[in-house]
């Protein structure tokens, strides 16, 4: 059967419902459960619960076939797997953001940004020519700048409500967000009927979604 890594948190209620809606029912209170392995008779797939770093691991090693993960997720991880389909749930936007009314960085200075993407935000304002310390952190970024820790932020930004009750905004977008349907390459070559298979069915549930 086919096995398929699923995110943990924030993407695993949407991508439990699409994939309800592509023929892969799930158990509905999936995030109350402690089992991390799920298997479905029909279709036969095995889907693995893991966390939503994990998920390109997983799959660019060939121990899960594909998997659904965040586009911010998988850019940060550069891992080396095929991504045929924008599943279209998740949506939310990569951003730079700052205190309200926060003081001019005085020349020379490096900006200390604060963020769960290293990677990302080192890229971003490289190529733009601007030196930055990069400060990564696992928790809740926003006290970064109001504990005095960072300048900026780079985080994700759904409704931006976040930033607003603790006086920040953003300041430009890095990046739209979105799930991604991710594929093993070579996996892709021994089982392409059952992988392209899943991607239509996946791609159709996507599509009535959007519809609703």
């Amino acid at each position: 059967m086919l096995s398929v890594a699923i995110p943990s948190g924030r993407l695993l209620a949407p991508a439990r419902d699409l994939l309800e809606r592509a023929g892969w029912p799930l158990p509905r209170r999936l995030e109350e459960s402690r089992r991390l392995i799920i298997e479905t008779e029909r279709p036969a797939a095995r889907f693995v619960l893991v966390k939503p770093s994990d998920v390109p691991v997983y799959v660019e090693y060939g121990i899960a076939d594909a998997g659904i993960v965040g586009s911010d997720v998988l850019r940060e991880s550069a891992a080396d797997v095929l991504e045929p389909l924008d599943l279209g749930i998740g949506a939310c936007r990569l951003v730079v953001a700052g205190r309200d009314g926060q003081p001019a960085i005085a020349d020379g200075a490096a900006l200390r940004v604060a963020t769960k993407y290293p990677r990302l935000t080192r890229e971003h304002f490289h190529a733009r020519g601007e030196h930055v310390e990069v400060i990564a952190l696992g928790g809740a970024v926003e006290l970064a700048p109001l504990l005095g820790l960072a300048d900026r932020i780079v985080d994700l930004v759904e409704t931006g409500r976040t930033l607003e009750e603790n006086g920040l905004s953003v300041l430009e977008e890095i990046a739209p967000v979105s799930a991604r349907f991710i594929v093993n390459r070579a996996r892709m070559v021994l089982r392409r009927a059952e992988i392209e298979a899943m991607t239509r069915s996946l791609a159709a549930a996507a599509r009535r979604g959007r519809k609703r």
